[in-house]
């Protein structure tokens, strides 16, 4: 377990591997579209977040970049990710990287990950060039991976050392994005990344709501003075990782970003760890071949 000082701010950023930094508390806007996506977004500039996680995927790239250019805050001080939803290929990679760009109304993205795994091992090493190639002609500022499990890591650790620094695939993901929180740890995955430089991104620090009655959370967010979903994020910010936590409500955006005046216990940290049950929210990650 690798618990850092006091996370004490909201604008605190982690420092990536290509000299980067990202925020470490974000808005996730999964599942929103439309007025949701943009009103949402609003709300958490308005309440102070910095850092907005959209996708190809999510159909709300439009949105979320319409929210920030209307939110008065300068684009240079927000954060976006965004994601390739297919891995079909070199080309399409960089086809489907300017077809966000143009939704988004942006000169350029923060954060680009592939997606998923999906699509085998050729279309992986394909899409991770052409990521890496984009990052080389400033369309994104860092390359990273979603829902990769150690295979797929392992694939690209091996790129990188046949490519060196300069050649086809050669740079080490930024940030690994997959399912993160109590009940779904990914230990060897944290682990292979830490040894890659790689930060860990939790795209459900929640676990969808899904344990907010376990009688273990309860029992830290009696102790805190905090609700459930407070308690899940302090755990992911303590252990480093990015959170992004997604919720519509005005409420919810402020509320989940009020975790910073308190600190859980390394042997508060230890029992909340040992909550993993592999529990799968969504998609897990060791699937796809």
């Amino acid at each position: 377990m690798r618990v850092t000082r006091p996370v004490a701010s909201l604008a605190r950023r982690l420092k990536m591997n290509d000299g980067f930094e990202i925020p470490q508390f974000g808005l996730g806007t999964y599942q929103m579209t439309g007025a949701e996506a943009y009103t949402a977004t609003r709300a958490a500039l308005d309440a102070g977040y910095r850092h907005i996680d959209t996708a190809e995927w999510y159909g709300n790239e439009a949105d979320v970049g319409r929210a920030i250019r209307d939110s008065g805050v300068s684009r240079a001080d927000v954060f976006v990710t965004s994601k390739l939803q297919r891995n079909r290929g070199y080309d399409a990679a960089f086809s489907d990287l300017r077809a966000s760009l143009d939704r988004a109304g942006m000169d350029y993205l923060d954060l680009y990950l592939l997606h998923s795994p999906v699509g085998g091992p050729t279309a992986r090493a394909d899409g991770w060039s052409a990521l890496v190639d984009a990052k080389r002609k400033g369309l994104v500022r860092s390359v990273g991976v979603s829902n990769f499990g150690m295979l797929h890591l392992a694939e690209i650790v091996e790129m990188v050392r046949r490519a060196g620094e300069d050649g086809p695939g050669g740079a080490m993901p930024a940030v690994n994005q997959v399912d993160l929180h109590p009940f779904t740890r990914h230990e060897d995955i944290v682990d292979m990344c830490g040894l890659m430089g790689t930060l860990m991104e939790a795209w459900g620090p929640l676990a969808r709501g899904t344990r907010f009655d376990h009688p273990v959370i309860k029992k830290m967010a009696e102790k805190y003075g905090r609700d459930p979903a407070q308690i899940m994020l302090r755990w992911g910010l303590q252990h480093d990782h990015i959170v992004i936590p997604k919720s519509v409500s005005l409420e919810r955006i402020e509320s989940n970003a009020q975790v910073f005046d308190f600190e859980i216990t390394p042997e508060d940290m230890a029992e909340l760890d040992g909550l993993n049950e592999n529990l799968v929210t969504d998609w897990w990650v060791v699937d796809a071949e």
